[in-house]
């Protein structure tokens, strides 16, 4: 094998063949069969799947069923809602632990982000629960002010717990962005005569806008996939509770063609945050 001592870059490849070649085989493996799965027959009578037997019913069903649009453009709307409450939120956030807060305190500060992702998902969920499900903790503060809490069967709950849960995936990358803005061009912009407003719209927010698109990759693609929270917090149907049920107890090519949406959203917004320049802030 000493042919192979100077040959770095073969080293190197054949080193990570085994891991990437298994990757691609169970990762593209299992969306080959998922995408093959939407093209199957279901029996009528008997309820079974018929490989190989193809036909375009579950997309049919998909267009021609209006409930099915209807969760759809649900879910994306949440997603966006869930994406853009997240950066309005994490922006100041953000800006604070970059520009002013002094070493110790960015610390803390990114300590105390980066520590609701130590907590176990369905953990965060169930207290979010507790919090705002009726005769708990958040109708204890509100029924002072004459609010009732927002109960168990409102789509409100489902924004609130999500913007919750995705948050710190919105508030690193900006704080990533933010931190790499050189100094030098915030004085620039203050001896040319900016003020602060202008020195953010101009200077600040065009350098950061990337970290603001790479944090709702995350955001966007984790509230369009997620079936859990819906289904705990509300009584509301998102695309992931109709894959999860049908893949379970109804039609395995339907949840199949309906989980090609998704995949199909995020592929064209990840070109899209490509063409923006996300990646270069993840």
């Amino acid at each position: 094998m000493t042919w192979l001592h100077p040959r770095r870059g073969l080293q190197l490849r054949l080193l990570l063949a085994g891991p990437i070649g298994w990757l691609g085989v169970v990762y593209l493996g299992a969306l080959l069969i998922l995408l093959l799965n939407a093209f199957w027959t279901k029996d009528s009578f008997t309820g079974r799947v018929e490989p190989f037997s193809w036909t375009l019913d579950a997309f049919d069903s998909l267009i021609t069923v209006e409930v099915y649009r209807t969760i759809a453009i649900r879910t994306v709307v949440m997603a966006i809602l869930v994406t853009a409450t997240d950066a309005l939120i994490a922006f100041p956030i953000a800006y604070y632990m970059a520009r002013i807060a002094s070493a110790r305190t960015r610390g803390l500060l990114v300590i105390a982000v980066l520590m609701p992702l130590w907590a176990a998902y369905l953990a965060k969920v169930y207290a979010w629960r507790t919090i705002i499900q009726g005769k708990g903790p958040l109708e204890w503060v509100l029924a002072p002010f004459g609010i009732a809490g927002p109960g168990l069967d409102e789509i409100a709950n489902t924004w609130l717990v999500l913007s919750y849960l995705w948050l710190p995936y919105m508030i690193l990358p900006i704080y990533a962005s933010l931190e790499r803005i050189p100094g030098s061009l915030l004085e620039a912009s203050s001896d040319l005569g900016a003020r602060a407003g202008s020195t953010f719209r101009r200077v600040i927010l065009p350098l950061a806008f990337p970290g603001v698109v790479a944090g709702s990759i995350f955001t966007f693609s984790l509230t369009l996939g997620d079936y859990i929270t819906p289904d705990l917090v509300s009584d509301t149907k998102f695309i992931g509770n109709v894959i999860y049920d049908n893949s379970s107890l109804g039609s395995l090519p339907l949840a199949a063609a309906y989980s090609l949406l998704p995949v199909a959203i995020m592929i064209v917004y990840l070109l899209v945050a490509r063409r923006l320049g996300a990646f270069e802030s993840l």
